[in-house]
């Protein structure tokens, strides 16, 4: 097990072995995050530049000394184990999730699905809006069950020791915790990231299991082969500025797609080396303004990357880049997603998608243009995030 991991009995009667699981970060682990904390060697800073070579020097020493001084893992802790929390083996690998029942009798089932450089921390405002919508402004009878995993090699689920473990290989296994662990025969799905990914696999390969598909990014790209419809002006636009992304924002991709194990030595063995190097996504990423801590407090960002400190996750996470460019996984000519699918377009997403090409991939049947957010909707809005699902889900 990781560092951080801790289990209680299993429960009684389970077909399959399915136990109660609580966050206890062993006191060594953080003793040593402190004293690394004290001993820095810091590099200089950026002559001038601010944010644009990465992340800012002055903005990471402060908030190491807020990570070192007075951030409150245990709160933190308490906070995540107010919720369900679970682990089982499928195909031999440990998988953790957040299973937050609602008490309304008529919910029905969800998997909730994150992504990098995330972990389930970024459900804890969003859970309890889904689980019980009637206190949060909605009705009983959008009430859902939420199933919220952590990814294999993210936080508390166990790395694969495998090559293979690809998003649509990481669907097949998400299908079998939720329809043969948890026992739902069928349920909604909801992703980001590389939950967007996973859950449109999911979505494509279980389509008689997977009642509808929710996106806040585009997992799946359409085959754009001789027989696609030719592209429209606004999808020509899209697919250049997407080119030059690859090229300055998404650069990262390449690293951890072609050698995460050589990064991951730094950022496994420095938590100020990880901290730079999620910081300058978080900040990106977020519809902030250029002010990281207008869209995620202070103690919301040092969760997130204490969770990868702790379970000793980062390398791992960082690996699914590879996974995905080896798998060459994709949609073949005239195929998509045919499940109903809706999407929420956040305007602070890292690459926003026009609708028409996201219809070459999905069967879209709800598309909402978000006043606000970004990527890490969940944690940034969670109140246009659970109305927008509350409404598509309705009826489904």
């Amino acid at each position: 097990m990781s560092p951080g991991l801790s289990t209680t009995n299993s429960l009684a009667g389970s077909a399959a072995s399915v136990q109660p699981f609580t966050i206890a970060v062993p006191q060594a682990v953080l003793d040593d995050l402190s004293l690394r904390l004290e001993r820095v060697r810091w590099p200089d800073p950026s002559p001038g530049y601010g944010w644009r070579q990465g992340t800012d020097l002055a903005y990471l020493k402060s908030l190491v000394e807020t990570w070192r001084t007075s951030f409150d893992w245990r709160k933190q802790e308490a906070l995540l184990n107010g919720f369900p929390h679970c682990t089982t083996e499928v195909d031999g690998l440990r998988f953790h999730a957040l299973h937050a029942r609602s008490p309304h009798a008529n919910a029905r089932p969800l998997l909730l699905l994150h992504g990098w450089p995330g972990n389930v921390f970024e459900f804890y405002k969003l859970i309890p809006r889904l689980t019980e919508p009637d206190k949060f402004g909605g009705s009983a009878a959008d009430a859902l069950h939420v199933v919220a995993p952590s990814l294999p090699g993210y936080g508390f689920s166990a790395a694969p020791r495998e090559p293979g473990a690809s998003p649509r290989r990481i669907a097949h296994w998400l299908h079998t915790l939720m329809a043969e662990r948890l026992g739902y025969r069928g349920y909604f799905v909801q992703g980001g990231d590389w939950g967007s990914v996973a859950g449109s696999w999911l979505a494509r390969d279980q389509p008689d299991f997977v009642r509808a598909l929710h996106l806040n990014m585009m997992g799946l790209r359409p085959s754009l082969g001789p027989e696609s419809p030719p592209l429209t002006a606004e999808e020509r636009a899209y697919l250049e500025h997407a080119k030059r992304l690859r090229g300055e924002e998404l650069a990262y991709q390449a690293i951890q797609g072609t050698k995460p194990q050589t990064l991951g030595y730094g950022l496994h063995d420095s938590p100020v080396g990880l901290a730079g190097w999620l910081v300058e996504k978080y900040r990106a990423w977020t519809d902030c303004g250029g002010e990281l801590e207008r869209a995620l407090t202070r103690e919301e960002l040092l969760t997130l990357i204490t969770i990868y400190w702790v379970t000793g996750t980062i390398t791992s996470s960082v690996r699914l880049y590879f996974e995905y460019r080896a798998s060459r996984d994709a949609l073949r000519a005239g195929e998509r997603v045919e499940v109903p699918v809706g999407f929420a377009d956040f305007p602070g997403e890292i690459l926003r998608v026009p609708r028409a090409f996201a219809e070459r991939a999905y069967a879209i049947a709800h598309w909402s243009e978000m006043p606000r957010g970004g990527h890490f909707a969940a944690l940034e809005q969670p109140d246009l995030l659970a109305r927008d699902l509350w409404k598509f889900f309705r009826g489904r």
